[in-house]
């Protein structure tokens, strides 16, 4: 069983910075990508930012400058450092990874339960 708990939303001010954080437990033996999704109301979901287990990343053109997406392979948790924050970016902020539980089964996706970011005066 793997799981993914995520933490740090919240409410901030225009401007203001949050820290996301989102740790994978369970039995993994590796993790390829880590990356955060957002669905905004009345939105669909969509793609935030993208780290590789070979260091890359990428970025919406949203939050591109403002979002930085980092990775802890030793603690299997993926951060999203949120700065300059604007009312648009409220939603629900999903973690996910595609992992191996062994290396010999094949890459599963993993979903955390999502956490609330409000940005509002």
């Amino acid at each position: 069983q793997v799981q993914l708990v995520e933490s740090g939303g919240g409410l901030v001010q225009p401007g203001g910075s949050l820290r996301l954080s989102c740790a994978a437990s369970g039995t993994i033996s590796s993790i390829n990508t880590m990356d955060w999704f957002r669905q905004g109301p009345g939105k669909e979901r969509e793609l935030v930012a993208v780290t590789t287990s070979g260091g890359s990343s990428n970025y919406a053109d949203s939050v591109k400058g403002r979002f930085t997406i980092s990775r802890d392979n030793a603690k299997n948790t993926v951060y999203l450092q949120m700065n300059s924050l604007k009312p648009e970016d409220t939603a629900v902020y999903y973690c996910h990874m595609i992992l191996r539980r062994r290396e010999w089964m094949p890459p599963g996706d993993y979903w955390g339960q999502g956490t609330q970011v409000t940005v509002s005066s």
